[in-house]
């Protein structure tokens, strides 16, 4: 048999006119890991701030924001959402930055979901 270019099918060599259609496979792509943003407890950075933090970077609403802070009052830590792994590298930062501007050690980490 020979391929034929224009029609992408095997031809037979005696001319018989059976063909036969080559298919190809596409491998699977696979979707970019996610990370999760979690945000860390400690015993000074005020509550109202971390309410204002989940508003601002996060774009949830106020009683959201509110269970949220309470999460991470009374268990050490939440995730505060869920990201590919720039977006969430993003948000690590702007809210490190803003707390270290407004002189509070809120930490807010990243990690890989599983």
């Amino acid at each position: 048999m020979r391929l034929d270019p224009h029609s992408m099918a095997e031809t037979p060599e005696d001319g018989d006119g059976d063909t036969s259609v080559v298919t190809r496979t596409r491998p699977k792509t696979q979707r970019p890991p996610l990370y999760k943003v979690l945000l860390l407890n400690d015993d000074y950075t005020p509550m109202e701030f971390v309410v204002v933090v989940l508003e601002r970077f996060f774009g949830i609403t106020h009683s959201q924001a509110v269970e949220i802070m309470l999460t991470v009052h009374k268990k050490g830590l939440a995730v505060v959402g869920v990201f590919s792994h720039e977006i969430a590298e993003t948000k690590v930062a702007q809210v490190m930055d803003f707390a270290r501007r407004h002189q509070h050690p809120l930490q807010c980490t990243m990690e890989k979901e599983e």
